[in-house]
């Protein structure tokens, strides 16, 4: 049984308005980040969704170093936000300024 692209593509639509309202609404760092992931791999169901449609493989290829370059993303942005949380004791993206003395 195979399904139609367009359930993908509205999967994906739904995914990146979630992530969407999770870097706009959220405060939490940790959130935001997991939001920006979520985003990435609404984009990256969409380019496998079309490279398979269309019969070309190099979109999944693509894909493949997108999701390389998400993990050491991932990686790097919790890194910064354990140093940041280890200097301001919060999280709380609203609460965070790396300019006061």
């Amino acid at each position: 049984m195979d399904v139609a692209p367009n359930w993908y593509l509205a999967l994906s639509a739904v995914l990146f308005t979630i992530g969407t309202f999770g870097v706009l609404f959220r405060r939490n760092a940790i959130v935001v980040l997991m939001s920006v992931e979520l985003m990435l791999n609404a984009v990256n169901l969409t380019l496998v969704t079309f490279s398979q449609s269309m019969g070309d493989p190099s979109g999944q290829l693509l894909v493949f170093f997108s999701i390389a370059v998400a993990a050491a993303e991932a990686a790097v942005g919790l890194a910064i936000v354990i140093a940041i949380f280890r200097s301001q004791v919060t999280v709380d993206i609203t609460e965070i300024n790396l300019f006061k003395h």
